[in-house]
């Protein structure tokens, strides 16, 4: 089987998306953002801990989760290349504040708390995060800036697309009508 074209799959993703997703833009046209901030870089228990947010969004059960596919690198990746500067600091802020406000509210640091309880703080997080852009608000919440990069990075990796997905390498043969049964997974493009 050969490799996914990375970038293909990413433009896919972004526009079924329908350019919602922060840093769609610069996917999209293939243009880098303005401003950025310079030098920015992740050290390894930075990678560590956003592999372990990654975790919490997509856990693994049956199929490998979201640590699998180094979702922490990914992240990295596409907060330097295709945020702008406003939107990395966000995410950086959103970074240390889930990192102490965890600690606060549940009493231990995210790193050594279980994957259901990362899990339920984000999704907390998320529904709050939800609530502010519906009364209004429509700066990024960082959460969601967790959310999609997390569910962009594994469904777009070779594990996701293969594992999580059904996948058939292109060209494949075209079935107009297929039957689905309850459960079945979605197909991987």
């Amino acid at each position: 089987m050969s490799k996914m074209n990375r970038r293909d799959a990413l433009k896919s993703v972004a526009l079924m998306m329908g350019g919602t997703m922060v840093g769609a833009n610069v996917i999209l046209t293939g243009c880098a953002p303005e401003d950025s901030i310079e030098g920015l870089d992740f050290s390894d228990s930075d990678l560590a801990y956003m592999d372990e947010i990654g975790e919490a969004i997509i856990p693994t059960t049956d199929t490998p989760g979201a640590k699998a596919v180094a979702i922490g690198a990914f992240m990295a990746r596409m907060v330097k290349a295709t945020y702008n500067k406003e939107q990395q600091e966000i995410f950086i802020a959103g970074l240390n504040s889930l990192k102490k406000d965890f600690k606060s509210d549940m009493g231990k640091d995210f790193m050594k708390a279980t994957v259901e309880e990362r899990t339920a703080y984000l999704n907390e997080l998320n529904r709050k995060a939800i609530e502010e852009f519906n009364s209004g608000n429509k700066t990024p919440a960082y959460v969601g800036m967790f959310k999609d990069l997390t569910v962009l990075g594994y469904f777009t990796s070779e594990i996701g697309a293969t594992q999580a997905l059904r996948y058939i390498e292109t060209p494949g043969r075209y079935d107009p009508c297929m039957d689905y049964k309850k459960g079945d997974r979605a197909w991987a493009t």
